[in-house]
């Protein structure tokens, strides 16, 4: 049964995941025997929650074989097929943890997931798109993977974790981010990664931790707000992918009142406010969308941030909090808008057509 509109519909954040037996078909011999003996760094966050609800998964998502995510004629059945979805962006999380391995261990391991998205995915489905992963702690590496998978068009973001070692607006990070903007492609923060929730400390609960994405993404916000990279990047575009929405309103309230005061100690020389350079440049997607008891809570706080023209539709599949299209944006949201959101938004940045398909 199909739940789609009448316009486009693009989902920008759905969750491929590689198996081993895959990954070692793309390894030399050398980085496969190491992974057989070592495996990969667990990621942070995710072993410090055994109670983490049924894996993070939906519990009819898992295959007959391998974990959810790994069957391509499943996502297609339970996604593409039961929504009508036109696109559907691809963010493999494996990434976020293999970049911070070694830099030549991260290398092979980023340009073998990269190669099974292309392969196993993007040439059997032109409904999905992929996003480069790149081994971002090693920017020299990562730029070359950049440049090597991007001159594959259906490759339409480059993916990063809201916590990387470390703040986004560090140096480190500035060649990583002009080598996207370089190809054209944004750049997509999702939430998660091998630092998950440094900072304040470790959350106790699960329950913490699902809700706290809106924290990270915000001081990363800030974080590219004031270093300078804006300005030196001019046409980077970044998207927050799984950090919520509504937080973003009271942000920039308040960072727009503090920067009359302070703005010459921050590294940027904007002109203008951050509220200004943060509508033209930055992107929400949708899941985990805020639900307030009354929907039309939800519709001031899209109204006060003033971005319902940059805002992504995203079911987050296959993980237990999945959105449906139907039910994910509330009422109370003008036809117009929830148009956008579904669809033609993700339309207009990543340059897609639906005629393409259809």
């Amino acid at each position: 049964m199909s739940s789609r509109s009448d316009g486009p519909l693009v989902d920008a954040d759905v969750h491929p995941t590689m198996t081993p037996a895959a990954l070692r078909e793309r390894l030399n011999p050398l980085w496969r025997e190491h992974f057989d003996a070592y495996g990969g760094r667990v990621a942070g966050a995710y072993a410090m929650f055994p109670r983490m609800r049924n894996g993070g998964f939906r519990v009819d998502a898992r295959p007959q074989a391998g974990p959810p995510g790994s069957d391509i004629g499943l996502v297609q059945q339970q996604l593409l097929d039961e929504y009508g979805v036109d696109y559907a962006v691809l963010n493999p999380l494996q990434g976020q943890v293999w970049a911070a391995e070694a830099p030549e261990l991260a290398t092979a391991l980023c340009r073998a997931l990269n190669d099974w998205v292309a392969e196993e995915w993007l040439d059997r489905d032109p409904r999905f798109l992929g996003s480069i992963c790149p081994p971002f702690e090693h920017p020299e590496m990562a730029v070359a993977e950049i440049e090597r998978v991007a001159v594959d068009d259906r490759f339409v973001q480059v993916l990063l974790p809201t916590t990387p070692e470390l703040p986004l607006g560090d140096r480190r990070y500035w060649p990583v981010l002009q080598a996207a903007a370089d190809a054209g492609l944004p750049v997509a923060l999702h939430t998660g990664g091998q630092e998950q929730h440094r900072g304040p400390g470790w959350p106790s609960y699960y329950l913490e931790m699902h809700v706290w994405n809106g924290n990270t993404a915000a001081m990363q916000l800030l974080s590219v707000l004031t270093s300078g990279v804006l300005d030196a990047i001019p046409h980077l575009q970044i998207i927050s992918v799984e950090c919520g929405i509504a937080w973003a309103a009271a942000l920039l309230w308040a960072v727009d009142d503090a920067w009359a005061f302070l703005r010459e100690d921050a590294a940027s020389a904007l002109d203008c406010v951050p509220s200004e350079m943060l509508r033209e440049r930055f992107w929400f997607t949708t899941q985990p969308i805020e639900e307030p008891d009354d929907p039309g809570d939800l519709a001031f706080a899209f109204d006060a941030l003033e971005m319902t023209d940059r805002i992504l539709f995203s079911t987050d599949y296959p993980h237990w909090d999945f959105d449906a299209p139907g039910q994910a944006l509330p009422r109370s949201l003008a036809g117009e808008v929830r148009a956008a959101i579904l669809g033609e938004n993700a339309m207009r940045l990543y340059g897609l057509r639906v005629g393409a398909l259809r």
